[in-house]
């Protein structure tokens, strides 16, 4: 068996790339039924976010090109191209990886909380699809717990750095202030959030959420006294809007080029600045090609996000030494694994021995034999049998001179070497 982890991210893949690949988070647990229908693949999960796709999986041997392939053919892919943004990584590489992830300091905003939240989310689906074994399931257990110590033991979060909050400094670049704009966000979830909540800091004037259920929608805005509407509405609000901040689950674009040329035109060509954050995209990549609109996608912001990195790095290395700590840890835990089955094996044999010289004891005392005599047989027979096969092997490697054997039989047996002198 081996652990591995396959997959690619906003450091080693365009946005127009990660699109294709984008899991949608209704249809998980029929992927990961089919990932794991290759008898090859035992255990598995998956993490699609707007900045990552990934796959962690347990399987047979340690052939990569397993999962590879099975990426390429869910999308439609040729495996040339996809292999060239692909990480792949095995073993003690895949569990740092994964603390590494869940800690922050794999994404684009370095020490982000979101991503620890979306792996948990990850962790859920697997579970509740029944494609978690032993092994992943400890592994998320024990990238959680870490994940934690990260947060409690280092400033990894003291900066207040989002997606979110790279988008709001992006429209305050733009805009002199923000007290007589109007914001539209699209979507309902973390990210269109942390962005209603630092629009509403700095003073932004209106905010419009977009849903594509009401209620949801409804909830977001009673916490920032903004106005909720359905992504149906939108066409009629857009002309409203300075400032347009979108993340969505859709599969197909929410704003097209053409209904931006009429909100630009009701505007008489006032600018808007538009922020997707989205995975598939929401606003069509044309729209970027009109006047007066200012469109920027989650690589964009990689400049305005990275001025907010610097009080981080010094307890980013602090993480990684925990997650080094941590990882080893975890493989010490794993290839213990593969000493429990000698270990059971070599009780169960010896319980064997003991049975059954207590048995031929018991059949000596029932016939009349001096118990004396009876314990002194049992306990002479039962050490030799014991001692037998150990003593027949140090025999052997002391013929053929291998020493480090029998300096790990002695470590085995605690025999010590004072021991050996007398």
């Amino acid at each position: 068996m081996m652990l591995l982890a396959v997959g690619l991210n906003h450091n080693t893949a365009p946005v127009q790339i990660r699109e294709r690949v984008a899991f949608a988070p209704d249809r998980l647990p029929h992927v990961l039924h089919e990932l794991t229908d290759n008898k090859q693949v035992s255990e598995a999960a998956i993490l699609s976010t707007c900045n990552r796709t990934e796959m962690l999986c347990n399987i047979e041997g340690n052939d990569s090109t397993i999962v590879i392939d099975w990426f390429s053919q869910f999308h439609n892919l040729r495996s040339e191209e996809l292999e060239p943004y692909l990480y792949t990584y095995p073993e003690l590489q895949a569990v740092k990886h994964l603390l590494r992830v869940a800690s922050g300091l794999d994404s684009m905003i370095l020490g982000e909380p979101q991503i620890l939240g979306q792996l948990k989310d990850a962790y859920v689906a697997a579970k509740e699809a029944g494609t978690l074994g032993k092994l992943l399931n400890r592994l998320f257990e024990h990238t959680f717990s870490v994940a934690k110590q990260v947060r409690t033991d280092t400033a990894i979060g003291a900066s207040p750095v989002s997606v979110a909050f790279a988008a709001i400094s992006l429209a305050k670049q733009i805009f002199a202030g923000l007290e007589k704009h109007t914001a539209l966000l699209i979507g309902a979830g973390e990210t269109i959030e942390l962005a209603a909540r630092h629009l509403r800091q700095n003073g932004i004037g209106r905010i419009i959420v977009a849903n594509r259920t009401l209620a949801r929608a409804e909830n977001l805005v009673k916490e920032i006294n903004g106005m909720a509407i359905t992504l149906s509405e939108i066409p009629e609000y857009l002309a409203d809007a300075d400032i347009v901040i979108s993340s969505t689950a859709s599969q197909l674009p929410i704003l097209g080029k053409g209904a931006v040329e009429r909100a630009i035109k009701k505007r008489k060509h006032q600018p808007i600045l538009m922020v997707d954050i989205a995975v598939p995209r929401d606003i069509e990549p044309e729209v970027g090609d009109l006047n007066d609109i200012y469109l920027y996608t989650v690589d964009d912001l990689r400049e305005i996000i990275d001025e907010g990195l610097k009080s981080r790095q010094e307890a980013a290395q602090q993480a990684e030494e925990i997650i080094d700590t941590q990882a080893a840890h975890f493989m010490g835990w794993l290839r213990s694994l593969s000493a429990v089955s000698t270990i059971r094996t070599y009780r169960e044999n010896t319980a064997r021995i003991r049975d059954e010289e207590v048995r031929k004891a018991t059949r000596l005392l029932e016939a009349g034999h001096d118990p004396r005599e009876v314990v002194q047989h049992l306990a002479h027979t039962l050490t030799n049998k014991i001692i037998h096969k150990p003593s027949a092997c140090m025999r052997r490697a002391g013929f053929e001179g291998r020493d480090e054997f029998l300096q790990a039989a002695r470590e085995l047996l605690g025999v010590k070497k004072n021991d050996l002198d007398n």
